[in-house]
C-alpha cells in the first residue's frame, strides 16, 4: 500500500489587514430593511464601527431581508473580534429599527456568514457581484439606481 501524503490545513491565517465580506439576513427574512428609516440606522451604525468595535466598514448593498458589507479591523484601535463586532451591531440596529418600525423581535437570524477575502481583486469581484444583488432581484434597473448601498470608509489591501 502507497504511502499518500495529505495536505495540512491551516489553523491561523496571517494577513496584513484582513477584510471580510459580511451577510447577516433578517429573521424569517422579513423585508423590512429596504426603507429609508432602517438604511439610515444601519448606516449611523457602520459609521460608528470604528469607534465602537475597532472595525472600519468599507462598501456595503441593503438588500430588503439582508445586509452585505465588508470590513476590516483597525489595528490602530482596541479592537473586538469580529463576532464582538457583529453581535454588537445586531443588538443596536435590532433595537433600533424594531422600534422605530413596531415590529417584534426579533430582527436578525441568530447566525452571520463571513468570508475572509485573499486577495485585493477577490474584493472587486465580491463588491462587483454583490452591488448588482438589487437589480438580480428586480429592485432597480442598475446598480447605480439602488438607493440603499454605499460605502463608509475606503478599505484597501
Amino acid at each position: 500500500m502507497r504511502d499518500r501524503k495529505h495536505l495540512k490545513r491551516l489553523y491561523t491565517v496571517s494577513i496584513a489587514t484582513p477584510v471580510f465580506f459580511v451577510t447577516i439576513c433578517v429573521a424569517n427574512r422579513r423585508p423590512v430593511l429596504a426603507a429609508p428609516e432602517a438604511f439610515a440606522i444601519l448606516r449611523g451604525e457602520w459609521a460608528a464601527a470604528r469607534d465602537r468595535y475597532g472595525w472600519a466598514v468599507g462598501r456595503f448593498v441593503v438588500m430588503p431581508d439582508h445586509v452585505h458589507f465588508f470590513c476590516a479591523c483597525d489595528e490602530t484601535a482596541h479592537a473586538k473580534p469580529l463576532s464582538g463586532f457583529i453581535g454588537g451591531f445586531k443588538q443596536w440596529t435590532s433595537k433600533a429599527i424594531l422600534k422605530h418600525l413596531g415590529l417584534p423581535a426579533p430582527l436578525w437570524q441568530k447566525e452571520f456568514f463571513d468570508h475572509l477575502l485573499r486577495n485585493d481583486e477577490s474584493y472587486a469581484v465580491k463588491w462587483d457581484y454583490v452591488r448588482d444583488n438589487p437589480v438580480r432581484a428586480g429592485l432597480a434597473r442598475s446598480a447605480d439606481d439602488w438607493p440603499y448601498a454605499g460605502e463608509i470608509t475606503p478599505i484597501s489591501r
